[in-house]
């Protein structure tokens, strides 16, 4: 969890505009992965199953 806030905190200081695309686009897709890899831990640990 910490990585992902790290993440989150690391594209929020960034001015967006001086990131090149290709970069900006792997930051996004790799905070995505992160999220849904968080996601399917607190799945796991609370129970939760997807229908």
């Amino acid at each position: 969890m910490g990585e992902l806030a790290a993440a989150i905190d690391h594209l929020a200081i960034e001015d967006v505009a001086e990131i090149p695309r290709m970069q900006l686009a792997e930051q996004l897709l790799e905070l995505h992965w992160q999220m849904a890899r968080l996601q399917a831990q607190i799945a796991r640990r609370t129970g939760v199953r997807l229908p």
